[in-house]
């Protein structure tokens, strides 16, 4: 038997490459067989990215490829927030994972004055997971009939797309023809996974199983963008993507001066001048001041892929003075989260979801994964209310300054 340094000597010199090592040895050793290899490559010490607790046998199958460690983000934890939800009801603590100081601390504060308040009301839509093939035609007459055949055989496309799934419903397919190219969107309901895999592989049967072979139509890409994933896009802003969050809540008047050190009239305008008038003047989709930064710390913790993140800082926070109280309200249109596959399953975010009380699957398929988004959207909305609050008192750059430098400042 080759000993695991002669293996980290011959991936270090070239002979071996490092994905090899898996097939030779258990994935715990393969992970430190090539983690020494980098360390002889790179003539660098690891010793903190060796240091982790996940199961390697589980992140290796079905996580990532050519391991060598884990990178740690430091876990907080902000709450208890009240939400009043279809699903959440109660109050929660969120686990935050972030590297960024004062983010745990106001999303805290949020959480107060919102709880304190009666706690946030939210709502979610779920408009389904979605994945667009393009297909090249020989011009717009085969691209309208390709798109009138789709229509017409719906029903087989939909028992073909689901034998592929345990619990996925293929929904609705929405097409786009551009001359030549026909962009089909199809829509599933995914239940308690995120379902971009599922959605994936559902499209792959149908152009196998039925378009290769009932149409002269060549599919180019399982993707052609306006799925649309990953990315901002106007189409996930209007027609919604995942699910659709709804949150609110009306802050009182003592508890914005008691709790937030500010007003309602205050929070009002920065909110029109920022969020509204200023994203505008930038042609953002995101007319808010940091959905992007709870939902990539909830996400991060909870084992969701870290890249939706950018469909989820898409949104509007709208608010109102109701006399001397303050309506606040956010709408989160693409937020794409699940509590089964993906890294739900590894063990510390597997335990984050237990903190929230949705890991794995409902009972009822799907309600574990739009509990999640409702805590979420409470969250957001919680974390916009602090963070305007903070604009309104100047203390952005304070709280920073205590926080993420970690020095006391005086007033």
């Amino acid at each position: 038997m080759i000993a695991t340094d002669d293996y980290s000597d011959k991936i270090a010199k070239g002979k071996m490459k490092m994905h090899e090592i898996d097939t030779l040895v258990p994935s715990k050793e393969a992970v430190d067989i090539r983690r020494r290899s980098v360390e002889l490559l790179t003539k660098k010490s690891l010793k903190n990215i060796s240091c982790f607790s996940i199961d390697t046998e589980v992140a290796c199958k079905k996580n990532i490829e050519n391991m060598i460690g884990v990178t740690q983000v430091p876990l907080g934890i902000a709450g208890p927030l009240k939400v009043k939800g279809e699903l959440a009801k109660g109050e929660y603590y969120l686990p935050l994972s972030t590297t960024e100081g004062a983010l745990v601390a106001s999303v805290n504060r949020g959480c107060k004055a919102v709880s304190e308040s009666g706690g946030a009301t939210v709502y979610v839509e779920n408009k389904g997971m979605t994945r667009a093939p393009v297909f090249r035609t020989s011009g717009l007459e085969e691209s309208r009939n390709f798109v009138l055949w789709t229509k017409k055989n719906f029903s087989r496309i939909k028992k073909v797309a689901e034998s592929t799934t345990k619990y996925g419903e293929l929904t609705d397919i929405q097409p786009w023809i551009v001359g030549r190219n026909v962009f089909l969107r199809f829509v599933f309901d995914t239940k308690d996974a995120m379902g971009m895999n599922m959605a994936v592989m559902a499209c792959d049967a149908v152009v196998r199983e039925l378009v290769d072979k009932e149409t002269k139509v060549k599919c180019i890409s399982l993707s052609g963008n306006v799925c649309t994933d990953k990315k901002p896009s106007a189409i996930n802003f209007i027609s919604g993507r995942g699910k659709s969050v709804h949150a609110e809540a009306v802050i009182k008047k003592e508890i914005l001066e008691k709790v937030l050190k500010t007003n309602a009239k205050h929070i009002f305008e920065v909110n029109y001048r920022k969020n509204l008038l200023g994203s505008a003047v930038a042609s953002s989709l995101g007319f808010n001041a940091h959905y992007g930064n709870i939902v990539a710390a909830m996400f991060l913790s909870c084992g969701q892929d870290i890249a939706h993140v950018t469909e989820g800082a898409m949104g509007i926070t709208t608010c109102e003075m109701m006399d001397d109280d303050l309506y606040i309200s956010v709408y989160i249109p693409n937020l794409n989260v699940g509590t089964v596959g993906g890294g739900t399953g590894l063990g510390t975010q597997k335990e984050a979801l237990d903190i929230l009380g949705v890991s794995g699957a409902s009972k009822k398929p799907g309600e574990n994964s739009k509990k999640l988004a409702e805590i979420i959207g409470a969250a957001v909305l919680c974390g916009e209310l602090s963070l305007l609050s903070a604009f309104t008192s100047r203390d952005v750059a304070r709280a920073h300054q205590k926080y993420g430098r970690g020095k006391n400042i005086q007033a």
